[in-house]
């Protein structure tokens, strides 16, 4: 694996690479590897001839500063368990490689109803902050295949609405969601949680397979006001649990029995914010 910190040395390692046709995929992470990421990382390298994993955490997408200031580095380990997975390239930028000129004054995008709703609304900013890096990053791999996890489902939304917007040739290729034996989605955060904790958190996969298991034809409303009951019952602070169109997110509140649907979550595990998601069916 060959490990670059500049966008000038990754450019000319990727041209070279670039004149013998070979595919690239890219898997842009913000460190705190688990296994969810390798399974990007294996993806990406069953379909392309280079993968590409970048690790920066991006200071523009962290709307509480202490937030950012807890978000778990494991800089050593993330570099071991790449190598092992045969990531061809790493790309550790700086935040100055990243943002030369600063983080002030950067340009905004249009996001339009996916910056109000659900993290776009409990998260204000947070978005802008996510095209602001990938917009970057996306320049300066050039990548053939992009490889996001589900788990972040608006973001992944986010992110087709930046390459639409920006015309990059890129393809992202949304992964599923890796989960732990209980059934918690694995994330980086979960690295946050405490003995306890980390047993209580399994109620955020409960709550929204509950709902997927028990959704009916008609209003979804009692059912999100259930699953809850069941997160604050286990302790968590809820920013929010709800039911979108799986192509769009808009609200539904009738389903058809039909129409293909995302449940999601949000909610506060003392410090620790915890999110996931479930499509139905």
């Amino acid at each position: 694996m060959i490990l670059l910190k500049t966008a000038a040395d990754l450019r000319r390692h990727l041209l070279q690479l670039a004149s013998t046709g070979d595919s690239i995929g890219f898997v842009p992470t913000m460190g705190a590897l688990h296994n969810g990421h390798l399974s990007l990382i294996e993806a990406s390298k069953k379909a392309n001839a280079v993968t590409v994993c970048s690790i920066f955490v991006n200071p523009t997408q962290f709307n509480d500063p202490k937030d950012f200031e807890k978000y778990p580095v494991t800089i050593e380990n993330d570099i071991v368990l790449l190598e092992k997975a045969g990531t061809d390239i790493l790309f550790l930028p700086s935040v100055n490689e990243i943002y030369p000129n600063g983080t002030s004054h950067l340009p905004a995008y249009p996001l339009g109803y996916l910056e109000t709703i659900l993290e776009g609304k409990y998260r204000p900013g947070h978005f802008q902050g996510v095209c602001q890096v990938m917009d970057r990053l996306l320049t300066m791999v050039d990548a053939d295949q992009l490889y996001m996890g589900q788990k972040d489902y608006q973001q992944c939304m986010v992110v087709q609405q930046l390459i639409n917007y920006r015309q990059f040739k890129v393809k992202l290729l949304p992964c599923p969601t890796l989960r732990e034996t209980d059934g918690l989605a694995m994330s980086s955060r979960n690295q946050r949680l405490n003995a306890t904790e980390r047993q209580q958190a399994v109620a955020v996969s409960q709550a929204l397979t509950m709902v997927k298991n028990e959704i009916a034809a008609g209003d979804p409303a009692p059912l999100l006001q259930k699953a809850e009951q069941m997160l604050r019952d286990n302790g968590f602070k809820v920013d929010y649990v709800a039911i979108g169109s799986a192509a769009d997110l808009s609200t539904v509140t009738h389903w058809d029995g039909q129409q293909p649907l995302v449940t999601l979550a949000a909610a506060y595990l003392n410090e620790v914010r915890l999110i996931d998601n479930m499509l139905i069916p």
